[in-house]
């Protein structure tokens, strides 16, 4: 008597080939999208690939990473477009500032730069 021995991959339709002597599933990973990802894409990237290994693992098998990652870029780009001008425009860094003093312009923007970036990071990158 014959046992027939298919294994689950099998009976929930899984199929195989046969590469030098060895059956290898047939399996392959979900399309991905192919998005540019920008800086704040790869920081998230970097810090999920870090510390969230989990999810990292999840949005990389089920195809979703470059997409999630594309999501947070744009997110994080946004919410600096947002609040740049609404700190200059708290701190009085203006056009005219800038025609008096572009030095001391340089320095409030970059500085005010570094403030969303940092708000950026807590709420958008680091989650």
């Amino acid at each position: 008597m014959k046992k027939n021995f298919e294994s689950l991959y099998e009976n929930l339709g899984g199929t195989y080939r046969e590469e030098n002597g060895h059956l290898i599933p047939n399996v392959a990973f979900p399309e991905q999208t192919d998005y540019q990802i920008g800086k704040y894409g790869r920081m998230h990237l970097d810090y999920i690939k870090n510390h969230r290994r989990g999810r990292y693992t999840t949005l990389l098998t089920e195809g979703k990473l470059n997409a999630r990652l594309h999501e947070i870029d744009l997110e994080a780009n946004k919410m600096l477009e947002r609040i740049i001008p609404r700190l200059a425009a708290e701190r009085g860094i203006d056009e005219n500032l800038k025609a008096r003093d572009m030095l001391r312009w340089v320095a409030e923007m970059n500085n005010i730069k570094a403030s969303a970036e940092e708000i950026v990071s807590r709420e958008v990158i680091y989650i």
